[in-house]
């Protein structure tokens, strides 16, 4: 059997592996497909897709992951198979960009003004086209010395509520949704249990996503147990969902988590992926 993964990152966003590092990796895992999916952009997909040609036993599937809010908390929604050379897509993607880069000026700045010396340079790495996200804010934390780990920066600093967390610009899942499909995607909600959210909040999420132009959810992902992929399959088949998954997979930002296997139990089928492309008319 054939395994895939549908929820990956690169150095093109907060990834420790550039796009042509992550292919390396994937062939490595053993995976047919993989999804890149950088946050708030495409920019390393091109790369992987014109790397990945060279070999028979990998192909790129282009992808995003765009965030949005919903009852003031933060839900992500994957793009799988947009076109990622859509001028309009790439139009609103940049809009995203500058107001994302707004806001960690400001956060740069409040650590500043408290004494905690931080510049924009020392968060992109070396990568001026990084799209930088708070997990690049607790690296140089963890770097200066200020934090032991990545745990202890957004517990005491990044986190929701912390002193240092400043909410993204309120992107609506309409609008998300919207350029997803726009773009010839497939929208896809990740990591649904990662929110807080019960089994019925879930669902009541699910029921304001659908008409909007949700397609599928993901059910296989790095932290979840064998009881709650299968509650979120049968969740998936109740609301005529297609069924997908990820590893979310960044490389040393989440050491634990590999490409294709998770923390080391998470097995994609590639009949999930069939069964998408299938509805969605591809081959």
């Amino acid at each position: 059997m054939n395994y895939i993964d549908l929820h990956v990152h690169s150095s093109a966003s907060d990834g420790s592996f550039s796009p042509k590092e992550v292919v390396d990796l994937a062939r490595k895992a053993g995976l047919r497909y993989f999804a890149l999916t950088d946050h708030d952009t495409v920019d390393g997909v091109e790369t992987a897709i014109n790397y990945a040609n060279q070999f028979e036993d990998i192909d790129v599937i282009p992808g995003t992951e765009l965030s949005c809010y919903y009852q003031n908390r933060e839900i992500h929604i994957v793009g799988l198979f947009v076109n990622h050379k859509d001028e309009a897509f790439l139009s609103e993607l940049k809009k995203l960009e500058q107001a994302r880069l707004e806001r960690n000026i400001k956060m740069v700045q409040n650590f500043v003004n408290a004494g905690i010396p931080l510049t924009i340079e020392e968060l992109q790495h070396g990568n001026p086209k990084s799209v930088i996200t708070r997990a690049h804010f607790a690296r140089v934390l963890v770097e200066k010395g200020i934090c032991k780990n990545k745990n202890e920066a957004f517990d005491q600093y990044l986190g929701i509520g912390c002193p240092f967390y400043l909410p993204k610009p309120q992107v609506t899942p309409e609008q998300v949704l919207h350029m997803i499909t726009a773009a010839g995607g497939v929208a896809i909600l990740a990591h649904p249990y990662s929110y807080q959210f019960s089994r019925s909040q879930v669902e009541t999420l699910l029921d304001m996503l659908i008409p909007l132009g949700l397609s599928g959810m993901e059910c296989y992902y790095s932290t979840y147990d064998d009881g709650q992929t299968q509650e979120l399959r049968s969740m998936a088949l109740k609301k005529n969902l297609l069924v997908s998954g990820g590893s979310d997979f960044h490389g040393v930002v989440k050491p634990d988590i590999s490409i294709g296997v998770g923390r080391g139990n998470l097995r994609i089928p590639e009949k999930l992926l069939t069964a998408i492309c299938e509805v969605q008319g591809r081959t």
